[in-house]
């Protein structure tokens, strides 16, 4: 997995931030814990993912671009509201998606 040079984060494990993020690289189980994550496609904006769909035997290997984490499914829909009002405010548009690779390029923290 790759991680957003300015990862969005639930307040709930703000202060677990890179405990959580070892644990998902060595492949632990997080059951409460999903990512927000460019997906592949350029279609959609943003698809969140529950940490334990990564351990099933059919989920597709593939790196992820994190670019939030929370707690429970509730608290990753409050981190996606939280990225749209921020891009929007930003850019007066809704390129999700853009918004992210543009910052990720420039390095802004």
């Amino acid at each position: 997995m790759r991680y957003y040079c300015n990862l969005y984060l639930g307040e709930s494990i703000r202060k677990k931030r890179r405990k959580i993020i070892r644990k998902l690289n060595k492949g632990k189980l997080l059951p409460e814990v999903y990512i927000l994550a460019l997906p592949e496609g350029e279609d959609n904006q943003l698809e969140i993912y529950g940490c334990a769909q990564f351990l099933q035997p059919f989920f597709p290997e593939r790196d992820f671009f994190v670019v939030g984490i929370g707690k429970g499914f509730e608290e990753a829909l409050e981190i996606v509201e939280e990225i749209t009002k921020e891009v929007y405010n930003e850019t007066m548009g809704a390129e999700i998606r853009d918004y992210i690779l543009k910052k990720e390029q420039e390095g802004v923290l």
